[in-house]
């Protein structure tokens, strides 16, 4: 022991400063409170008093109230990287686990986990993600766990590709390595199913260069529905908080809704009632799944882009805004929290006018639809690609969330950049944080910093 006599002045060692790990964790990890992403208190950060609405909280949910910490969420974006055939089929990876959780790490709000076939055959390429049984489910688990040691909500999109499965991966696409062949089909020697696709009507996307599907019968109704109930159960298992429904881009769900795809003459098709019957039911059977703690979700698409447009002669001839806008409310209905809303991929005759934030309108004229008693969470997507923009959509009330994809791919730091293309303070994970001290400056203002 140290001997206050001794020569010097003794001094007491100072308290244990800990660095405390992530509470209840399957792994340890430091601690970064607030979460990433989430802004700091203006109190500390004087810039932060005028907080753009890109970094206000929001709240979803009815029975259960979710909490996103800043407005900004990642899309579900298909990697075609898992197994096609045997027991690891659908199994995600971990570069599954890298991919998403870059995105949790640094400050998006909510993860979702890309389309998610709960039938093998609703896979859009043999490669894609599954979740038809319980080895897909374990998973899928650690990767929830991670995003939610993030701070960040684990969330994943349920599908079924409909008329546009069995397909190749976008690089192996032969139209664009030999465009003499013109074709998307994954044939059965490639681990394709070209004798199993499923459609509401026999028609194909694209008769040249997509497989043909052949109607479903009621068992195939069944079976279809019975999947979806399954797969559900199953994320809610493995630890999702967020379940979309996929109801977009020319799959399952949008080809019973359109009229373009389906020609039905029974209960699922022709009037739009019936052509909502089986969405409506599939969104039925999965709030009845899913606790009241994990919240419902649906993604659409607000126009096939129709060159004769949604209407002739007083009938619906495709899927249009005003369709969408009756079904977004009959979704509210059945407990649907939030709506992400795009457009297209039903027709390769779509005359899709592409350009910044083109798909925002129609967010905004759903949104605007909505009564105060069905009011839920708009969510836009498609080129929104930097703060600036993103902020302006909000405040025009044109949406609530801004959900994006490629941006991300091309910066997984998207919501920590945008934050300093704002001048506002986020957090950063604290590994990471000796990386931003230009953003760690205070100001009694905001000083937006401009893109290079």
């Amino acid at each position: 022991m140290h001997d206050a006599t001794d020569a010097g002045t003794y001094d007491e060692p100072p308290p244990d400063v800990i660095n405390n790990g992530v509470p209840n964790a399957p792994f340890y990890q430091p601690v970064t409170d607030p979460s990433p992403g989430t802004a700091l208190s203006a109190d500390e950060w004087p810039q932060n008093k005028d907080l753009p609405t890109l970094f206000k909280p929001l709240e979803f949910g009815k029975d259960v109230k979710h909490t996103l910490k800043n407005r900004v969420i990642v899309a579900p974006m298909c990697q075609y990287s898992c197994e096609a055939d045997g027991i690891e089929a659908g199994v995600l990876t971990p570069w599954h686990l890298v991919h998403l959780g870059s995105y949790a790490t640094r400050g998006a709000a909510l993860v979702m986990v890309e389309a998610t076939s709960v039938l093998p055959n609703g896979r859009l390429s043999p490669q894609d993600s599954g979740l038809w049984n319980d080895r897909q489910a374990s998973a899928l688990k650690p990767i929830f766990d991670f995003i939610r040691m993030q701070g960040s909500i684990p969330a994943i999109q349920l599908g079924h590709g409909g008329r546009k499965t069995s397909t190749l991966a976008p690089w192996l696409d032969a139209s664009t390595i030999k465009p003499h062949l013109k074709s998307h089909i994954a044939t059965n020697g490639a681990s394709g199913w070209t004798d199993n696709i499923w459609g509401p009507s026999p028609v194909s996307y694209d008769e040249k260069t997509f497989p043909m599907p052949k109607e479903m019968s009621e068992k195939d109704i069944d079976e279809f529905k019975e999947a979806f109930r399954a797969a559900t159960a199953r994320a809610v298992k493995a630890g999702a908080q967020v379940i979309e429904l996929h109801g977009a881009h020319g799959y399952s769900i949008h080809n019973f809704l359109s009229p373009v795809s389906n020609t039905r003459t029974d209960k699922y098709g022709g009037s739009l009632e019936n052509r909502m019957r089986l969405p409506l039911e599939i969104l039925d059977t999965m709030r009845a799944t899913a606790p009241k703690e994990v919240s419902i979700w649906l993604r659409i698409s607000a126009t096939d882009w129709w060159p004769e447009g949604e209407e002739k002669d007083g009938e619906y001839i495709s899927w249009g805004i005003e369709q969408s806008k009756k079904f977004v409310k009959e979704a509210i209905k059945r407990g649907v929290d939030v709506v992400d809303v795009s457009s297209g991929g039903n027709t390769p005759r779509q005359d899709i006018k592409i350009g910044p934030g083109y798909q925002v309108d129609f967010a905004a004229q759903i949104r605007e639809s909505l009564s105060e008693d069905e009011r839920i969470p708009i969510s836009s997507v498609g080129l929104i690609t930097d703060g600036v923009q993103a902020e302006e959509i909000l405040d025009k009330k044109q949406a609530d969330i801004i959900c994006c994809a490629r941006e991300f791919l091309r910066d997984p730091s998207l919501v920590l950049n945008w934050a300093q293309e704002l001048g506002v303070v986020v957090n950063v994970p604290v590994e990471y944080q000796r990386a931003f001290t230009r953003m760690f400056t205070k100001h009694e203002t905001r000083q937006p910093v401009k893109k290079h």
